[in-house]
């Protein structure tokens, strides 16, 4: 089979205008970014405020693993295979980080003949995003030392600074640093350190904001430090909210591609699940299901990170809630989660495959917890047996999922009628649950990190650590604890320990930090291990890519 370029180098793809016309937007309505990429004006959107929202589908997964699940190549099937089936669809999916992108994970375009194209733009600086992410970060950055510098009239304690740069790349080296070192025209010195763009609050704000408007208002309440009172100090006191918003006026508009076999999709924002909510944009959300019947999104990792975090966070604030929720799950992983070893997980294995269904077993159980119906969709892998697709299928009608299985890697659209018929099933025969939550806002921020602990992860308790007791205590005090929580935790496992596969129990959740995003509007808890700034692997991507004589990429998957 050809690889995921050489697939998307083939496709012949649509002129940009075509895509929009079948979601009704007229060539004037749109923000050229060349052939086959354009932004969506906010204005354009707005035209359609009154139009009835369509169908609201999540896709999600068990927890990843070296097998590979394939969500996002899933959620690009799915769609395609409804537009064979007629159904006006489409797709709003997240932006890839360059990070995963010349590390180790890939990127996020989907695969086979599962992809959205143009897959290198896509996968590399697209409509430049990220970039303006990155600028407007690091001004506040900027602006904060320069601060410093002219004489603190905020009273800065350069000792309790809370806003740290970030770059779109894994770059371990700068988690921990000095800047300013020297004095002097340098400026003042102190530690610092980096996060990677999709952690950035800046991130997590656009991606939540309904606006403009929303968008400078979320910047500007923005905690970036505390005076030497132990007071808070914002963007807004720093007078940096204008000129970032400035820097991200064309990023908040949401980005028009296109599949394989031309379904529109959205693909806006990139926070990762892990450590921040993993959702696309809200913004391209609510458009999508303006613009579409159907409206297939996705959220990062596991449905214990990016799902619960997509219905806690982005539904709560937003008013959503999905029409049906699809887990996708691999035969391979559920052995993995077993404890098969990656090279055996080719065997046929009824007893592992039983074993490991317990991982999948929790997240069927977390979704039916927020009474949103289920579907199970194994993507199929060439060494699944009938024996265990069977199996498999049955253990998920015993939870009371629908089961169906999936070759869109391989097949495109064609590959995943099976599954779109099951999703379709619920999504034209069912009524709209109503939004439920875990815990209420008012509840006290111990108590709703232990209620996800206990709910979501099935722990047994937390150990909050005296630092991170200390925090939480001074936010209460500052007023913050109505926010919701934002849990950063490893993607790996249900528990905070990567190593514990399957359905771990009777654990802990160590709670070793609290942070505050007050522009994005909830509280990060940090647990386990969990960094902000990840690093590169013995063997990164970035040595097998390349570009030759003629501008041809070469080794991006």
């Amino acid at each position: 089979m050809l690889s995921d370029i050489e697939i998307a180098r083939n496709a012949t793809l649509l002129p940009i205008e075509e895509i929009a016309a079948k979601i009704g937007l007229s060539p004037d309505e749109l923000q050229m970014y060349g052939k086959y990429k354009a932004k969506i004006p906010l204005s354009s959107i707005e035209k359609r405020k009154d139009t009835p929202d369509g169908k609201l589908v999540l896709v999600t997964a068990m927890n990843p693993t070296p097998a590979g699940e394939g969500k996002t190549t899933v959620s690009i099937g799915l769609a395609q295979a409804m537009a064979l089936l007629g159904r006006k669809v489409m797709l709003a999916l997240r932006e890839p980080s360059l990070g995963p992108v010349f590390g180790v994970k890939g990127g996020a375009a989907g695969g086979g003949y599962s992809q959205l194209v143009p897959m290198e733009d896509i996968n590399l600086h697209f409509t430049g995003d990220i970039h303006a992410i990155t600028a407007a970060n690091n001004l506040l950055a900027a602006m904060l030392d320069n601060h410093l510098y002219q004489g603190n009239e905020l009273r800065i304690d350069k000792d309790r600074i809370l806003w740290k740069r970030c770059m779109d790349m894994n770059d371990r080296a700068l988690r921990s640093i000095r800047i300013g070192v020297g004095g002097g025209t340098s400026g003042v010195e102190r530690a610092d350190s980096f996060s990677i763009t999709a952690a950035s609050e800046i991130m997590a704000v656009l991606c939540l904001s309904s606006d403009m408007a929303d968008l400078k208002e979320r910047l500007k309440k923005i905690v970036v430090a505390y005076n030497t009172d132990g007071e808070p100090i914002t963007c807004g006191d720093l007078h940096a909210e204008g000129a970032m918003t400035t820097l991200l006026r064309d990023a908040v508009s949401p980005n028009l591609v296109q599949s394989l076999e031309h379904v529109p999709a959205l693909v806006h924002g990139g926070p990762f699940a892990n450590i921040s909510h993993g959702c696309n944009s809200l913004i391209a959300t609510k458009a999508g299901l303006k613009f579409a019947d159907i409206l297939i999104t996705e959220a990062g990792f596991g449905a214990d990170l990016g799902a619960y975090k997509f219905l806690d966070i982005k539904c709560r604030k937003a008013g959503l809630w999905p029409d049906a929720v699809v887990i996708v799950a691999t035969v391979r992983s559920l052995k993995y989660n077993a404890g098969i070893p990656k090279d055996q997980l080719n065997k046929e294995d009824l007893e592992a495959l039983k074993k490991g269904f317990a991982n999948l077993s929790k997240h069927i159980e977390n979704m039916d917890h927020f009474g949103i119906p289920v579907i199970v969709a194994s993507n199929r892998f060439l060494t699944d047996t009938e024996a265990e697709l069977d199996l498999l299928k049955s253990l998920c009608e015993e939870k009371g999922a629908r089961f169906a299985p999936a070759e869109i890697f391989a097949k495109g659209g064609p590959g995943g009628k099976e599954l779109a018929e099951a999703v379709l099933g619920i999504l034209d025969n069912g009524s709209k649950t109503e939004p439920k939550f875990d815990y209420e806002l008012k509840d006290s921020i111990e108590d709703k990190i232990r209620s996800v602990a206990t709910t979501i992860y099935g722990a047994s308790d937390i150990d909050i650590l005296p630092e991170a007791k200390a925090k939480i205590d001074a936010f209460t005090k500052a007023g913050y604890s109505e926010l919701p929580i934002c849990v950063a935790k490893t993607q790996y496992s249900l528990s905070d320990d990567p190593k514990a596969l399957g359905r771990p129990e009777g654990f802990t959740l160590t709670v070793r930090d609290v942070t505050l995003s007050a522009g994005a509007g909830y509280l990060v808890v940090l647990t386990g291990k969990i960094l902000t700034m990840p690093g590169l692997p013995p063997h990164p991507a970035a040595l097998d890519i390349d570009t030759d004589e003629n501008g041809t990429v070469t080794g991006l998957f």
